[in-house]
């Protein structure tokens, strides 16, 4: 059997008997960084072979996997921290498994994003979890545009140089709305500062960071919703021209106005040049 592990996300008091019990059974234990897993493993004082499992293996990982699983071999799997597959390596031989037919299960425990969600003190009772935000930012501000109009608390993790970019980006898509910043969950300096998007998180960045973001109120324009083409034809329909409905739908979108202009190009407009100086 195939055993997905979550590890403690900073205390390694946080670990639950049954992930320590899988663990000692293992044959063999596949691991994002082994040396981090060392440390685990020795401080329960688990001997166990590691091998390697991380975002550049994983496909060769899972082979191994499933060859070791087809010898009867008991396999744990983990990550550096928390679940393994939520922000962490693991969902391709996941994949693999279920194409090869080989059983798998879970072992719960620790989750960063969750335990973020607690500490915020933000609406719980429906959330969207984004993992990492992509790092280029015209593809950060699509994917959040699709978040927008949603009730949901969002959650996401940030590295500490990416916090004041990723929050300018969500300014930019979502207006002003509280949020808070988690870091050093379960460890002594644990701290989830509240703040606001237009006011920014102050202070150095440091460490690994769970942002929390409140969702959209129920009175947010349901136009960004719409395609961005439909966005800016919904505009011209009340009479607005060309040139002032894609400067209306960009600011409701929170994106640059020529990202509009490209999906109106085509749209009949009553203003002769118009175009040229929108291209302008």
């Amino acid at each position: 059997m195939v055993y997905f592990i979550a590890t403690p996300i900073g205390n390694l008091k946080d670990i639950s008997l049954r992930a320590l019990e899988t663990l000692r059974e293992a044959d063999v234990v596949f691991c994002e960084d082994t040396r981090h897993t060392l440390k685990l493993l020795n401080a329960y004082d688990i001997k166990k072979p590691l091998q390697s499992c991380h975002k550049f293996n994983e496909r060769q990982a899972a082979e191994r996997m499933i060859a070791c699983a087809e010898e009867g071999k008991n396999v744990a799997v983990v990550s550096d921290a928390g679940m393994p597959v939520i922000s962490d390596p693991g969902n391709a031989a996941c994949a693999a498994l279920k194409a090869a037919g080989v059983p798998y299960t879970v072992v719960p425990g620790a989750n960063a994003f969750l335990s973020a969600l607690v500490l915020s003190a933000l609406p719980a009772d429906r959330f969207a979890f984004l993992g990492f935000l992509p790092g280029k930012r015209g593809e950060r501000l699509r994917l959040l545009q699709r978040y927008r109009t949603l009730d949901l608390t969002l959650c996401l993790h940030a590295a500490p140089q990416d916090v004041d970019r990723y929050i300018a980006d969500m300014y930019a898509v979502f207006g002003d709305r509280r949020a808070a910043a988690a870091r050093e969950i379960t460890k002594l300096h644990e701290e989830c500062v509240g703040f606001t998007l237009a006011g920014g998180l102050a202070g150095e960045k440091r460490g690994e960071y769970v942002l929390i973001v409140e969702g959209a109120a129920e009175s947010e324009s349901p136009l960004n919703a719409l395609s961005e083409r439909e966005h800016v034809e919904h505009y011209m329909a009340q009479g607005m021209d060309k040139r002032e409905a894609v400067k209306r739908a960009a600011k409701d979108r929170g994106v640059p106005k020529n990202q509009i202009y490209k999906c109106a190009v085509g749209l009949s407009d009553d203003r002769a040049g118009d175009d040229d100086e929108e291209k302008r």
